[in-house]
């Protein structure tokens, strides 16, 4: 079963009907005890850093989560905010994160650049692989997933960048480390190749 964790930040219900359509068993849960019998959790996300922690903080959620990601080794799935919050700090309201990569998120910033990149990055955009992914052994570098977003994540290692894009400068848009994953872009919004990604978190071994 597959947790889906509702800490009050975006349309979770869509990923939720994704995954349920191809009869993967998943739930939208802030209960701490259902995320506790979980297989594997999807933390997605929009809107600011700081909220995010402070919404898990009261919730009771973040030593649920530490507990199953990072004790029991439980598969997890980060999507657009989540991801970031699988960082030590964000820009966005100076906020300290899980803490569960060694990573920090930076503010996409043009204004001293004679470009014509605007902030945030909206719309679709190519992934190039890093490395090969455990989740995806046979990705290709021709597929576009759609984004919405206006801070990136900078790895300090790495060997946890499992994938980049290009606005204005390359940015981490895919991460993975042991059981830890998750993707910039969203891709339950990215039509065929988004929810094959999804698919693949759901039936992996990863």
């Amino acid at each position: 079963m597959i947790a889906i964790v509702d800490y009050g930040m975006g349309n979770l219900r869509s990923i939720q009907y994704k995954l349920n359509k191809f009869n993967v068993d998943a739930i939208v849960s802030s209960d701490p005890k259902e995320i506790e019998k979980a297989d594997k959790l999807i933390l997605p996300g929009v809107g600011h850093f700081g909220k995010g922690m402070e919404n898990l903080k009261k919730k009771g959620l973040v030593e649920i989560l530490r507990k199953k990601v990072i004790e029991d080794k439980a598969p997890v799935m980060g999507i657009c905010l989540g991801v970031q919050l699988f960082t030590k700090h964000s820009e966005e309201g100076d906020a300290e994160g899980l803490g569960w990569i060694d990573a920090y998120v930076k503010k996409f910033d043009f204004s001293k650049e004679n470009n014509n990149f605007r902030v945030p990055h909206v719309g679709w955009n190519k992934v190039k692989i890093a490395k090969k992914l455990k989740c995806w052994p046979d990705f290709s570098d021709d597929k576009r997933f759609y984004f919405t977003h206006s801070y990136y994540i900078e790895c300090n290692d790495k060997e946890d960048v499992g994938g980049v894009s290009h606005y204005g400068h390359d940015f981490v848009s895919i991460i993975e480390k042991n059981n830890i994953f998750g993707t910039q872009f969203h891709p339950e919004k990215s039509h065929r190749d988004g929810f094959g990604l999804l698919m693949r978190f759901a039936e992996a071994t990863c």
